[in-house]
């Protein structure tokens, strides 16, 4: 059966506090009726300036204050840097390498970012938004998810971990606002709205990352690694990837979907890797497809989809795009969405065997598939 399906096409005004000191008075005077009665009316109008101007900003603005002030503490400035043996003496140099940002995952000093942030690197120090520095190492490593975990050590309740959101649910068009430290500028807050969902974009490793956000929020490199949040203050992705011919901003930045990392991050604290059962396919995101099931976007060459006979996606010569196969349950377990495969497939372990029916151009049909183990795909 020939259905059509749409998918999007790819990849200091600075302040200054400016300090004065007044000469030539002396206590007497200052005590004087008045300059007293001055320097109360300044101290009076300042105040009344002060509430003039929370009054004067709109609701969105003072929402954005709001999770701007909320989330800044849970955005970290991470700094890699290389060692380096000198060729005339015994000596070991310290080479800078680059800068990104992280968040805090959870208040027992874990620290998520990008795993090309970190990647290649001797040293990695984490700065805290109160400027409060720590050594970090590297407890997990997702190079095909593009994710890294780090893990400082700090004392217990010094850190706030950042509220975790939800993407299965995101619809193009809502706002979002991104925290980082691009260039090296930290703290540095920019905003915008979802622009797509569902993209594609390489990792490192050249493996795909299904389901990426894309959005005009700008994104700079010292970006990578930071949170994109909802208008709640949530995280809904990790800000990864830009798509630019000159390689600064230029209106389209991709995110790691938090299903996604909630999925992989609770693993590489665990274990240091990526540990699940593996269907070996990409789905089409929920919000591409409205019928109930997964469908499936792309299968993984030799992977137990494959073996196990099915297809993901397909396009004809003629540009015609055809469904894939919808997974409607696993063994007897209903299937209405790519996110409940997740949680099903938690059930399972890496060698086990499922029943899995799926829906081929309106017919039923069922296969037998071994899972694989992500290991086997990093």
């Amino acid at each position: 059966m020939l259905r059509n399906i749409i998918f999007g096409a790819l990849i200091l005004a600075g302040g200054f506090i400016i300090g004065s000191k007044i000469h030539g008075i002396n206590a007497s005077s200052a005590d004087s009726p008045v300059l007293q009665a001055n320097t109360d009316s300044t101290t009076w109008e300042k105040e009344e300036t002060a509430e003039n101007f929370v009054e004067s900003l709109t609701e969105h603005e003072r929402n954005v204050i709001s999770l701007f002030e909320k989330a800044a503490p849970s955005v970290v400035y991470i700094t890699t840097s290389s060692l380096q043996a000198s060729r005339w003496s015994t000596n070991v140099h310290e080479i800078p390498e680059g800068s990104g940002s992280g968040f805090v995952w959870d208040d027992q000093g874990h620290i998520v970012t990008n795993f090309h942030v970190i990647d290649g690197s001797d040293r990695v120090s984490v700065t805290l938004s109160d400027q409060t520095s720590y050594e970090a190492r590297v407890i997990g490593e997702a190079p095909n998810k593009d994710l890294a975990v780090l893990k400082i050590d700090v004392p217990y309740g010094s850190l706030k971990p950042i509220p975790v959101g939800r993407s299965g649910n995101l619809r193009v068009g809502q706002s979002v606002l991104a925290i980082g430290n691009p260039f090296g500028l930290d703290q540095t807050l920019t905003t915008g709205i979802i622009s797509a969902l569902g993209r594609e974009i390489k990792s490192k490793s050249g493996s795909p990352i299904d389901g990426v956000i894309q959005t005009d929020a700008a994104i700079n490199p010292g970006n990578s690694g930071g949170p994109l949040l909802n208008s709640s203050g949530q995280l809904i992705g990790v800000n990864t990837a830009i798509y630019s011919p000159s390689g600064a901003y230029a209106g389209i930045g991709f995110s790691i979907p938090v299903d996604e990392v909630n999925w992989v991050v609770p693993d590489l604290i665990n274990y240091g890797i990526v540990k699940r059962p593996f269907l070996g396919v990409g789905l089409v995101p929920d919000q591409a497809f409205e019928e109930d099931g997964a469908m499936i976007r792309n299968i993984i060459e030799n992977g137990p989809a494959e073996k196990a006979g099915l297809k993901g996606v397909q396009q004809d010569n003629y540009g015609r795009v055809y469904y894939g196969d919808i997974i409607k349950s696993i063994n007897g377990k209903r299937i209405k969405s790519s996110a409940e495969v997740t949680a099903i497939l938690e059930n399972f372990k890496a060698g086990d065997s499922v029943q899995v029916l799926f829906e081929r151009e309106g017919q039923a049909m069922e296969t037998t598939l071994k899972l694989g183990s992500s290991v086997d795909f990093k």
